[in-house]
C-alpha cells in the first residue's frame, strides 16, 4: 500500500461523518479522505468507483448495512474499521473476527489506535482471509467461525467444531472435533457471547461445552457431562436446570 492511504469514511450520520473527517485531517496525516458517503448504496458505488485504500464504515446504515457493503465490494482491495453505535451483535461479530472498529460517540485515542492497527496489518497477507470471516459472522445469525490469536499471528476455527472451552485464569482451552487443542491468553469471559449460537451453553464457572457434543449425563447435585472426546465436565448446581432445558430434558 501507499505511504497516503485513501479513504472513504461511510456513515449515514454527518456528525460522525465530519468528526472523522477532522479527526483524520488533524492526527492522521498519512491518511487522505477523498470521499464520503451516507448510505449503504453510496458507500458501495464509491468504493467501486474509487477503490480506496480504507474505508470507516457504519455498521447499520440506510438501504443495508456493513455485510452488504463487504459481500458487494468484494472485488475491491481495502482495509475497513468499523464505526458502530454499541449493539451487542454488532460487537460480538468483529470482536470473533479481530476486526477493527470505533465505538460513537468516537474518540480520538481509539480512532489513531485502530487506523495504526489495520496499517500493520495491511502489510500482511492475511487480511483478506480475516474480510471472509467476518462477511460470514456479520451475514449469519450466529457466529460462523472464531479468529484466535497466537504467537506467530493468527488461525480460524469453525464454531461448530468446537467441543467444549475450559477456563483457568487468564488463559481457555479450547477442544476440537479432530482432537486438537488450543490454548489462548483470553479468559472464559470472551466466550460468553458465543453461546448466543443455538448449541453453545456454559454449564459451570469453569466450562462452556457444545451440546452436539454430549454423549450422555451422569446425575448428581450438578451432574456431569459426557462429551464425545470421552472427556468428563462437571455441571454446576445452578446451570443444571438450564443444561436440561437446553436437551429438553
Amino acid at each position: 500500500m501507499p505511504d497516503k492511504l485513501s479513504v472513504i469514511i461511510a456513515d449515514d450520520e454527518q456528525t460522525s461523518r465530519d468528526l472523522i473527517e477532522r479527526y483524520v485531517n488533524k492526527y492522521c496525516t498519512n491518511l487522505e479522505v477523498i470521499s464520503k458517503a451516507i448510505d449503504a448504496k453510496d458507500a458501495i458505488a464509491q468504493i467501486k468507483e474509487l477503490k480506496p485504500d480504507l474505508v470507516f464504515l457504519d455498521v447499520e446504515m440506510p438501504f443495508g448495512n456493513a455485510f452488504d457493503v463487504l459481500e458487494q465490494t468484494q472485488e475491491v482491495d481495502y482495509q475497513t474499521i468499523f464505526i458502530t453505535a454499541y449493539s451487542d451483535y454488532a460487537i460480538k461479530a468483529l470482536n470473533y473476527s479481530a476486526a477493527y472498529y470505533i465505538l460513537k460517540p468516537i474518540r480520538i485515542d481509539e480512532l489513531v489506535s485502530a487506523v495504526y492497527k489495520v496499517q500493520a496489518m495491511a502489510q500482511e497477507d492475511n487480511f483478506r482471509e480475516l474480510k471472509r470471516v467476518l462477511q460470514s459472522n456479520l451475514g449469519s445469525d450466529s457466529i460462523e467461525r472464531i479468529v484466535l490469536p497466537n504467537q506467530s499471528g493468527f488461525e480460524i476455527i469453525d464454531a461448530n467444531q468446537i467441543i467444549r472451552i475450559a477456563g483457568s485464569g487468564n488463559y481457555s482451552d479450547i477442544y476440537l472435533a479432530d482432537g486438537k487443542k488450543k490454548t489462548i491468553s483470553k479468559t472464559l469471559k470472551f466466550f460468553e457471547k458465543l453461546e448466543e449460537n443455538k448449541n453453545i451453553i456454559r454449564v459451570h464457572k469453569s466450562h462452556i461445552v457444545n451440546v452436539d457434543y454430549i454423549a450422555a449425563y451422569k446425575k448428581g447435585r450438578g451432574g456431569v457431562l459426557i462429551m464425545s472426546d470421552d472427556s468428563e465436565v462437571e455441571v454446576s448446581a445452578r446451570l443444571k436446570t438450564k443444561l436440561l432445558s437446553e436437551l429438553g430434558l
